[in-house]
This record gives C-alpha cells, sequence and structure tokens, in this order.
C-alpha cells in the first residue's frame, strides 16, 4: 500500500478514479456482452476464447485485469487484445499486475513484481523491458480503474460496499482479495463482477450480488467469459481447450458408443 500510490502517479492520471460513464450496455440487443476474467500470460486460452465469442463491431468485451505474469505468453495476450480493438468496442480495466509493471517501467525495484510472474512477462518480451513495444506501453498506461454500467459493475479486485466507484480505495479495487467477511451488496443496487481471487476448480464464484470471475486458468483452471444479463459463460484453459461439462462429456461419448455400434452392425 505505500508503493502503490507512486506507482498509480505514472500512470494516465485521469484513468486513476475514472468517472461512472453510466452506458447503455448493448448497442443493440442482439450484440454480445461479455466479461471476461484474469488472463495471466495464457495466450491459447484467450485466443479459443475469442474465436468462440467471435466479436464483431456491435459487441462489447470487458477485461477485469491482470493480463500479463505467470503464464507463458503476456505479450502475445497484450498483441490480440489490441487487434481486437479494431474488431469490437474493448473495455480494458487494470489490474495488481499492470500495476507492478507500470512501476518496475518507472524505476520501483523489480523484485517483487519478478517473483509474481514478471519473469515469464520478461521472457515473452524476448529479457527485457526495452524490448516491450510502444503501444503494449501506452495499452498499460490507459487501462480504467473500473467500468460501470445501467445494472452492473466491473472491477478487477474488490470494493466497499458503501462507497461510489468513483470514490473507492484504490488498494480495495487493485490488491485485496475475497475474504471473510464477504463484501455485501453495493450500495448502488448494481451486481459487481470482479477477479483478482483464483477460484478453486476453475468454477465461478456468484454470490447474486457479486460475481468473481478468476478462474485460475494458468494455475490448471480456466479463463472464463460471462454474459452478465443471463449468466451464459465459456471456460477454455491454458492449453486452448473448451472446458466441457460431466452431462455434455457423457452426452459425447454416448453419441461416440452409438456411432461405433452402429457401424459394427452395418
Amino acid at each position: 500500500k505505500i508503493l502503490l500510490p507512486r506507482i498509480l502517479s505514472q500512470l494516465d492520471p485521469r484513468r486513476r478514479s475514472a468517472p461512472a460513464n453510466v452506458t447503455s450496455a448493448r448497442i443493440r440487443p442482439e450484440a454480445a456482452f461479455f466479461a471476461i476474467g484474469d488472463i495471466h500470460g495464457c495466450a491459447k486460452a484467450l485466443r479459443s476464447l475469442i474465436e468462440t465469442i467471435a466479436p464483431t463491431a456491435d459487441d462489447e468485451l470487458i477485461f477485469l485485469g491482470d493480463y500479463i505474469d505467470r503464464g507463458p505468453d503476456s505479450k502475445n495476450v497484450i498483441d490480440q487484445i489490441l487487434e481486437l480493438q479494431n474488431r469490437c468496442r474493448v473495455i480494458a480495466l487494470r489490474g495488481n499486475h499492470e500495476i507492478m509493471l507500470m512501476g518496475v517501467t518507472a524505476g520501483l525495484d523489480d523484485t517483487i513484481w519478478r517473483n509474481s510472474g514478471g519473469h515469464a512477462t520478461l521472457a515473452s518480451y524476448g529479457g527485457s523491458l526495452q524490448k516491450i513495444p510502444d503501444d503494449h506501453i501506452d495499452f498499460f498506461r490507459s487501462l480504467r480503474a473500473f467500468y460501470e454500467v445501467e445494472e452492473s459493475i466491473f472491477v478487477h479486485a474488490n470494493y466497499v460496499h458503501s462507497v461510489a466507484m468513483p470514490l473507492q480505495d484504490e488498494a480495495t479495487m487493485f490488491w485485496k482479495h475475497l475474504d471473510f467477511p464477504l463484501p455485501l451488496p453495493h450500495c448502488s443496487g448494481k451486481r459487481v463482477f470482479l477477479g483478482h481471487t483464483p477460484q478453486p476448480g476453475g468454477n465461478v464464484l456468484d454470490s447474486g450480488y457479486f460475481v468473481c470471475i478468476d478462474t485460475y486458468c494458468f494455475g490448471g483452471g480456466y479463463l472464463t467469459a460471462i454474459e452478465p444479463s443471463t449468466g451464459e459463460t465459456i471456460q477454455t484453459d491454458r492449453h486452448g481447450h473448451a472446458r466441457r461439462t460431466p452431462m455434455r462429456t457423457i452426452v459425447d461419448r454416448f453419441g461416440r458408443a452409438t456411432r461405433f455400434l452402429g457401424s459394427k452392425f452395418q
């Protein structure tokens, strides 16, 4: 917490406490609208997720931060998101790992960042901070603190239930894990979507009034996209494979067995 104000001061001051910016979540009723959890360098998972969503110009994707560190290809993750900005509306939020990286590029000691998975990010950029492209640095500096629409709030880590989003403490929004007691419903009455706290088994944590979609992709779980109004989820693992529910697996196995038996009796 002592270092946080120094790191945030290196970022675009217009993004440190963004206004509520309440807008319509959908440009058209049929437009896709998904929130996407912590990616942590899992580029294959992101690519498969985006291929499944297949976004077009009317669609909106909200990324909850922590694009980098720990996973194998942080550079490619950022490349993909920059390319997505040419295909659809992208809302990119700031995570604590982006804060750490920006602090290091501003001259702070890199020990904590490296020990938090920064070494994997360095490797993906060719082993040197100086090799991070300018458009990637611009992307990190442009990240939003939060995003708010008519019925939902999106933030990286956590929130204080009694405080409006523009007045939230930055240490809470970017660093505070979900722990007991869990946060109460936000005073706005809106449902809050967040990441940061890895969920065991790769399962979404849905309390009803807040939803955590950090489903631990880099650690053997899944990368999750969720449609806020319907709860529809899409999940892919770090190898880019879609998650299959137990019932879907049973149906597929039954189908294969039926086809096999049918071929034997033809």
